[in-house]
């Protein structure tokens, strides 16, 4: 299932940005409910959310059933978080806290078998169905799966040159909280520092050919960072979308409520 949903997906990254969430519920009906709306694909969250890896196979299920690409955030730059993602059966790996073309490379040999990579083998997983398929078959799939990496911090940028010279990564995503901490405004994710560089990063890897994304929670911020041509476009968090909901509908109820007086 994962090789339509990959081969769908590159397909529509290549035609222009495509969107979804970070998600950090353990829920899988909410995971499931955001394919159904349209995302194009969910970063599940293993860095700053409470979800294992067991109950995370739950939500890749729920993703694949609803037609939507799913991605785990790995916690770190560790082989074996990687390969436990993809094993399980995630789409692809998003690997946070790239700081140089060492790491880079290093999550490429992580994620990929060989001759692409180093990964280590084992067949009795999920993603294999449990060895169920042909043993070149899932090798050749798996080396499909999307590498990640995230760019989050003043020593990323400052090596951004040597980063997007790696091959074998598919998406460099620029993590705005993280860089406007390192650029000493931490949480202004709009302050004139963070988009200024931002903007260089972005000018840099289109003139290298190299697919970019970013995270916003603002519709005004996921506009600006649309029409610089970003094209794998993360917007908010579930929880959040959530909260923010909930609260509309309080702020309407209230407002019905003191009509009704």
């Amino acid at each position: 299932m994962n090789q339509r949903l990959i081969e769908s997906f590159r397909q529509k990254i290549r035609e222009g940005p495509v969107f979804g969430p970070f998600m950090k519920t353990g829920d899988p009906a909410f995971v499931e409910a955001a394919g159904y709306a349209g995302c194009d694909f969910a970063i599940l969250d293993m860095e700053h959310g409470p979800t294992s890896l067991q109950e995370m196979q739950n939500n890749i299920r729920a993703a694949q059933v609803a037609g939507m690409l799913p991605v785990i955030r790995v916690t770190s730059l560790s082989e074996t978080a990687i390969s436990q993602a993809l094993d399980i059966g995630a789409a692809g790996v998003q690997i946070p806290q790239i700081c140089d073309a060492a790491g880079a490379r290093a999550a490429v040999r992580a994620a990929r078998y060989y001759p692409k990579g180093e990964r280590g083998v084992c067949r009795f997983v999920r993603a294999a169905h449990y060895s169920g398929m042909e043993r070149s078959a899932y090798f050749e799939e798996a080396n499909q799966a999307l590498v990640i990496i995230q760019l989050e911090g003043r020593e990323a940028v400052e090596n951004l040159e040597e980063i997007l010279a790696v091959e074998g990564v598919d998406i460099l995503f620029i993590g705005p909280y993280d860089l406007s901490q390192s650029l000493g405004v931490p949480g202004q994710t709009t302050h004139p520092k963070v988009v200024e560089q931002m903007a260089q990063i972005v000018s840099r890897a289109q003139e290298k050919g190299v697919v970019l994304g970013t995270f916003t929670d603002s519709a005004d911020t996921l506009k600006t960072w649309m029409e610089a041509g970003v094209r794998y476009l993360s917007y908010s968090v579930d929880v959040g979308i959530f909260t923010e909901a909930c609260a509309g509908l309080r702020a309407r109820f209230d407002a019905m409520r003191a009509s009704c007086r």
